[in-house]
């Protein structure tokens, strides 16, 4: 990915904050020598340096994709920036945004315990806390009849790319009529990206 310096995000922290919170990812790979893409939701294993998902058995990217070295985006939030809300017209429209690119050796998991390991995780992290839905009180019939129809798999991850990109290229105080306009758009992203925006001045404050 093209990161420019002032949008490179080194912040291991925030790092794991995005995946976590934006955990619905997209898994590239070659397949049968083109490239190929899943849209999955995802959990990573911070101490194994892994990430833990699987695939629709039907889904014949699983196939092919055994320590292949694959690519995992997770895209935060992003919103258009406009020229308009500057200090000067002499300027040019452009998106504000995060992603995350991680890559790895993928492997296909076949341990029972390893795997339902992983879906219990998958789905302790999206169900609410007052859920009534456990998956250990699943009809162990049904429940077999769905194993066999995905193919779980852990990605361990061999490098890390992270890019915030979020006008830090300009002056501050454009940076400010952006964030001013941004948190009075109440559509998509605008607020979000207008949060970031404000933490990295507080953080660039905090080192000046």
């Amino acid at each position: 990915m093209y990161i420019p310096p002032y949008f490179r995000l080194n912040d291991e922290e925030m790092i794991y904050d995005f995946i976590e919170k934006y955990s619905f990812a997209t898994v590239f790979s070659q397949h049968k020598g083109e490239p190929y893409a899943t849209h999955l939701p995802l959990t990573v294993n911070k101490d194994e340096n892994a990430l833990y998902g699987h695939f629709a058995r039907q889904n014949e990217q699983w196939k092919d994709v055994e320590n292949q070295q694959v690519l995992v985006v997770f895209q935060g939030p992003h919103c258009y920036i406009s020229p308009s809300w500057y200090e000067t017209m002499r300027a040019v429209p452009t998106w504000n945004y995060v992603s995350i690119h991680l890559y790895g050796k993928m492997e296909i998991i076949e341990d029972r315990n390893i795997i339902l390991e992983s879906l219990n995780d998958l789905v302790s992290k999206y169900e609410r806390p007052e859920t009534p839905y456990i998956l250990n009180e699943v009809n162990p019939g049904f429940f077999e009849g769905m194993m066999k129809g995905i193919v779980p798999f852990k990605i361990n991850i061999t490098n890390i790319e992270a890019k915030t990109k979020l006008s830090q290229n300009h002056p501050v105080e454009r940076q400010k009529l952006i964030i001013k306009q941004l948190e009075s758009i109440s559509e998509g992203d605008t607020k979000k990206i207008a949060t970031l925006m404000k933490n990295n001045l507080k953080n660039l404050n905090k080192n000046c």
